[in-house]
């Protein structure tokens, strides 16, 4: 059957799609802020440390209870225009419960930044959370995250060398892999994304670094373009010699498909660590 989108603002919208869809963000907040106290109240929360000169350049470090095996970043969504670090901090109890360190990172969001902007961004938080944490490093970002951290693992990567050679795998949740529909969204307004633009920051139409290794996760039950944007960068990056996986998980959506990384045993959290 053929088919061809005629509403690309509704194509690309998850709240008014799913049941009771407005209870995210709201949802994460108190939980966020639980696992934040419960951590600082036992010394092993990190909070507000700077990477940058901008008032967002901040990112949360989240300890395990014994020396880290390593470092887990996760880079939050928003279609780079809303949010901020602060609505994810539960979601790093499956990491630190395995015995890595979790950074969190803030970011200026558009229209202030320019998505080429939060790409510079994320690569510095990366190489500060890197600087305090030895071991491998694997990275995680949801929905706009999940185009951050593929972009980390492109030939073009913004990352130093010594810091991607550290990378031992990355996963994109729901991740936006080519932004060139994007131009279409009445959001683009905030977004600014030209093609020009698209052209350069779409993990999608990049080359993945030499030995990169990415899982692309989505919802089952998620809007049909996300789940195609999953599926297109593990077919192009296995075609450009990278090691991928594309899963789609039963029943999730675009919010409730993030549960997994509070758990350590999850299928999620084993996709992170294989």
């Amino acid at each position: 059957m053929r088919h061809r989108i005629s509403d690309w603002d509704n194509a690309y919208a998850n709240g008014i799609n799913i049941p009771q869809g407005d209870r995210w963000p709201a949802a994460w907040v108190d939980p966020a802020r639980h696992y934040r106290e419960e951590l600082a109240a036992a010394g092993r929360a990190k909070l507000g440390l700077s990477y940058g000169e901008k008032p967002r350049n901040r990112f949360d470090l989240f300890l395990p209870e014994s020396a880290p095996s390593g470092l887990v970043v996760f880079v939050h969504g928003g279609f780079w225009v809303g949010l901020d670090n602060s609505y994810w901090s539960h979601l790093a109890k499956g990491a630190v419960d395995r015995g890595h360190a979790v950074a969190m990172p803030g970011y200026t969001l558009a229209p202030e930044n320019r998505i080429a902007g939060i790409t510079i961004e994320i690569g510095k938080a990366i190489e500060a959370a890197a600087g305090m944490i030895a071991g491998p490093i694997r990275l995680i970002g949801h929905s706009a995250g999940g185009q951050l951290v593929t972009r980390m693992i492109c030939t073009t990567s913004p990352l130093p060398k010594a810091v991607r050679d550290r990378i031992a795998n990355t996963v994109s949740l729901s991740g936006l892999h080519d932004l060139r529909p994007l131009i279409n969204l009445s959001s683009n307004a905030k977004m600014r994304i030209d093609r020009e633009e698209a052209l350069a920051e779409s993990p999608a139409l990049l080359e993945p670094m030499q030995n990169a290794r990415v899982t692309c996760w989505v919802g089952a039950a998620e809007r049909a373009e996300f789940v195609r944007q999953n599926a297109l960068l593990a077919s192009i990056w296995k075609g450009l010699g990278a090691e991928t996986e594309a899963v789609e998980e039963p029943d999730k959506h675009h919010f409730n498909v993030l549960d997994g990384m509070a758990d350590p045993a999850h299928p999620l959290m084993q996709a992170l660590f294989a």
